[in-house]
């Protein structure tokens, strides 16, 4: 239920189709160049991409790198558990901005993040085009992946009808900033736990923390995984369904319930965690500072949001 071993294991047999193609025109028919195709029977599809995970001296990724393709793989199956058992996945490979890039000021990206988000972009307009066929969609990302989410949001659904088939969005880990919405009114931050063709948006940090290279101090959007609020009420630990770490096969190492409560920064669109001792938690990106729960973002709530996901799903499917 919560990977696919098989998968997993033939990674090697995908990283030599993958690294055979070059990027080009509908390069996004062949199933080799998707990490998932179309995997599970759900009767809404997902539309996962991957975050940043390449450490190479480079700023944007190589598809024919076996270790860091593994370990692109091994970062959705991660995060998958949180959706599979209600959709049918779609993953593509794409030449993801490498962590190397936030070396560089925030106007020096923008070409290498184009260079991703074309690839990005054309993997979901094979989807629609080939694969959709009117069912209803989740996109969802972490981090990097929650970035391109919020681009193809912008690119695509200001179709009325696709819109219509929206079921939510899951951007973790990339703040959904106040100026963005206006300038995309078509785009709508959740307000509750039901509601159904928005964007569910937050990080986590230490109370103590006040900015990071990722979560700047301007305003920005976000709700609590714990209560579904989008104000500051506290949500206490016993609402935390478990936090869930997992591997890089998707299997769940270590589960905790009641692991944390939460309440949200208002302005900036972060959740705080009062109750967890920073150092066991670690930022591991380097450019990160302590008490900056970034790549924990989804584990401390993942029962809250798979639980979630099921939940906007059925109300999404009462509308």
């Amino acid at each position: 239920m919560i990977f696919s071993k098989k998968k997993f294991f033939l990674l090697p047999v995908f990283l030599l189709l993958v690294s055979s193609v070059s990027f080009g025109e509908n390069i996004y028919s062949k199933p080799s160049n998707w990490a998932y195709f179309a995997e599970g029977d759900g009767k809404v599809d997902l539309f996962l991409i991957a975050p940043a995970v390449d450490t190479n001296d480079e700023y944007n990724m190589s598809l024919s790198d076996d270790y860091t393709m593994g370990n692109f793989l091994g970062a959705l199956n991660m995060e998958r558990g949180i959706y599979e058992d209600f959709t049918r996945m779609y993953a593509p490979y794409y030449r993801q901005a490498s962590l190397k890039l936030y070396e560089l000021s925030e106007a020096s990206r923008d070409k290498y993040l184009d260079i991703a988000y074309k690839d990005v972009s054309e993997a979901f307009s094979y989807y629609l085009n080939h694969e959709n066929k009117g069912r209803p969609v989740i996109l969802a990302g972490f981090s990097q992946g929650a970035e391109m989410c919020y681009k193809l949001l912008a690119e695509f659904f200001r179709d009325e009808e696709l819109q219509s088939q929206l079921v939510a969005v899951y951007a973790i880990g990339c703040q959904l900033k106040a100026d963005f919405v206006k300038k995309n009114p078509h785009i709508k931050p959740a307000q509750s736990e039901k509601d159904f063709g928005v964007v569910i948006a937050f990080d986590c940090e230490a109370p103590d923390v006040a900015e990071t290279a990722l979560f700047s101090d301007v305003e920005a959007y976000a709700i609590n995984p714990l209560n579904w609020k989008t104000d500051g009420t506290s949500a206490d630990k016993s609402l935390n369904l478990g936090a869930c770490f997992t591997d890089y096969s998707g299997e769940i190492k270590s589960e905790i319930p009641n692991f944390c409560g939460a309440y949200l920064d208002t302005k900036r669109g972060v959740v705080k965690i009062p109750d967890v001792v920073s150092s066991d938690y670690p930022p591991v990106v380097p450019f990160l500072p302590q008490g900056a729960y970034h790549v924990y973002d989804y584990m401390f709530f993942f029962r809250n949001l798979q639980e979630n996901v099921k939940t906007r799903i059925k109300s999404f499917e009462g509308k």
